[in-house]
């Protein structure tokens, strides 16, 4: 790769990185190329992009955000690879845990961007998988909030019901 390829790289991975509102940096390494194009197939049907770069041209995209990312500068040893989402934070790590349910032991995960925090290490996998997403969050709250109403409503509705057949009852008794 020429000194040219290596800087239009590093200006497209910046781009793509600061993009992002969440991304994963994972070890696919010892899995076949078959094995990663399922992975990355996988990736890609879940509305994320998953690619491999030098961990020197990574480094350098990082140290060019905006946002401080030098601690996951620390993971990149070895064979490096990016999970990109624009969806639900929780989607990498999801990914992760799904191609590993189909029998592989990779990829490990490095460490994690979401949001303008910063996870790193394989312990923090599960957790990230569970995290809800904003709009679940939104929608769940909603959900608590309008019960209390509905109750009242309907409460209110079958005391007017009961109410009208009393009248109702009344009035015919009394003819």
């Amino acid at each position: 790769m020429t000194r040219e390829e290596k800087v239009q790289k590093v200006q497209e991975l910046t781009e793509r990185l600061s993009v992002c509102r969440s991304y994963y940096i994972t070890d696919t390494s010892e899995l076949s190329v078959d094995s990663v194009n399922q992975f990355r197939r996988m990736c890609f049907d879940s509305g994320l992009t998953y690619g491999v770069y030098k961990n020197s041209l990574i480094k350098k995209a990082l140290q060019a955000q905006e946002n401080d990312c030098s601690e996951l500068e620390s993971v990149l040893k070895g064979f490096s690879g990016i999970i990109f989402g624009e969806g639900p934070a929780n989607a990498g790590a999801k990914a992760i845990k799904e191609f590993r349910k189909k029998g592989f032991e990779k990829p490990l995960f490095k460490g994690a961007y979401i949001d303008s925090d910063i996870f790193i290490g394989e312990e923090h996998l599960n957790t990230l998988s569970d995290l809800k997403s904003k709009e679940e969050l939104v929608g769940e709250i909603i959900g608590l909030l309008q019960s209390p109403a509905k109750n009242v409503i309907s409460a209110l509705k079958s005391s007017g019901d009961t109410l009208s057949g009393l009248v109702k009852t009344l009035s015919e008794r009394s003819e």
